[in-house]
């Protein structure tokens, strides 16, 4: 069993270092460190910033000294990885590769939208139609494979996930869409599961009564938890959750229930998955540890044209808090699916990041920069704090150490109170 996922089946996350989007491979979002400034702005508790060549949507990867960002460059054809100093933001290396096909994307998700994953000793980048390449800590290749092309009206976003001695990643969405889970050491391919081919029907989502024009496909990430005396590898598909054994790829289980579009990756606590439809999709929890077709014995809720947004929540107690795309967070029950409360997040609030948990604090970044604390709490929405670095992201926050790092369309800043570092 590797060290994250005993962590995760003692409860415990580590707060040093963040070595994938949302942490850990439970993609919980969470962090022990106890630390974090709740002030900081233009020349307030910003130990640096440093410019980026463009736009991106991803969220840095941290390791020890080192602060890894997926960044591509248009004119170049560029798709790459950047390593900063974590102490100054100073550039350590660039590597990357030239690709120079047609990709289909959104105008607001750049390429490169997909998080690094590191293990201390390589780092893994998925770059969509590029492949996927894996570095050394100096940046040197170490491998890369080709995934074959990704072709969707919005592009892709799913991060790779390292898992003992595996890469396991989602090549999608789209028409061939597949998990797979490579060799980390060579990337040789160990399993594959290709997606199935979904039949939508009526839809209740956005879509509805646009059956032939509607959106299709999953922008999830998947995670991997710990269930009884198994892991499970959890993954949002369009229509339904399914489960797989990590080191095998065999299907474990299967609950049906979502629409036909995703966004966000399911969340775990307390045996309970809650995964959510994106775009006024359906909402479910489910229970692990089950076999086959679940969807009568295990799921434990569903809410149809749910409001679940484009970033992924955090559990505390048994509660699960999110937000929408349009700032209005909520508060629910992972158990029962009940919504205890909903609020309106202070300042523009529109977002497409997901939340990070810090003790009983909720941290959540807007689109315009600005970052709102609140307290996780099942009574009411208790705001603690506001902040801005006043410039326009799309991605989520990244803890490591008491530091805060936030990726912007223009830069890459690093956080944090005064302290003898």
């Amino acid at each position: 069993m590797t060290l994250l996922t005993l962590a995760i089946a003692s409860g415990v996350t580590r707060a040093e270092p963040w070595p994938a989007w949302r942490g850990d491979v439970a993609g919980s979002g969470v962090t022990t460190a106890k630390d974090l400034p709740l002030e900081w702005g233009k020349g307030k508790n910003v130990r640096w910033r440093v410019a980026l060549p463009e736009r991106g949507n991803s969220t840095p990867a941290v390791w020890g000294d080192r602060v890894f960002v997926t960044q591509a460059v248009n004119a170049e054809h560029f798709r790459g990885l950047m390593c900063f100093n974590r102490a100054d933001g100073k550039l350590l290396w660039k590597a990357g590769l030239t690709y120079d096909k047609p990709e289909r994307t959104h105008n607001a998700n750049p390429y490169c939208s997909s998080s690094p994953a590191t293990d201390g000793e390589r780092v893994v980048a998925a770059y969509g139609s590029a492949g996927m390449v894996c570095y050394d800590m100096n940046g040197n290749e170490l491998w890369r494979r080709a995934l074959g092309a990704i072709s969707h009206v919005w592009g892709h976003s799913s991060s790779p996930v390292i898992y003992g001695d595996m890469v396991i990643h989602y090549h999608g969405p789209g028409d061939g869409a597949y998990l797979i889970a490579l060799d980390k050491k060579t990337g040789e391919p160990v399993w594959r599961v290709d997606e199935p081919v979904w039949k939508t029907g009526p839809r209740t989502d956005g879509f509805k009564g646009q059956e032939d024009k509607g959106v299709v496909g999953s922008f999830s990430t998947p995670i991997i938890v710990r269930s009884g005396d198994r892991d499970e590898l959890v993954m949002s598909f369009p229509m339904e959750v399914r489960s797989y054994d990590p080191a095998t790829g065999k299907e474990l289980w299967r609950c049906g229930g979502l629409n036909p579009l995703v966004y966000t990756s399911p969340v775990y606590a307390d045996g309970v998955i809650v995964a959510m439809g994106g775009y006024y999709g359906n909402s479910i929890g489910v229970k692990t540890g089950g076999s086959g077709d679940v969807t009568d014995s295990a799921r434990l809720w569903r809410e149809v044209r749910h409001n679940g947004g484009i970033g992924s929540g955090v559990i505390y107690n048994g509660h699960l808090y999110y937000h929408n795309s349009g700032g209005v967070t909520y508060c629910l029950k992972i158990d029962t699916g009940e919504t205890l409360w909903q609020a309106r997040l202070p300042g523009m609030g529109k977002s497409w990041g997901s939340f990070m948990l810090a003790g009983d604090r909720v941290y959540t970044l807007s689109q315009s920069g600005e970052t709102v604390v609140f307290k996780a709490d099942p009574a009411e929405f208790k705001p603690l704090a506001e902040n801005t670095v006043g410039e326009m992201t799309n991605s989520s926050l990244v803890v490591s150490d008491g530091d805060i790092f936030i990726r912007t369309h223009e830069a890459l800043w690093c956080v944090g109170a005064p302290n003898e570092r």
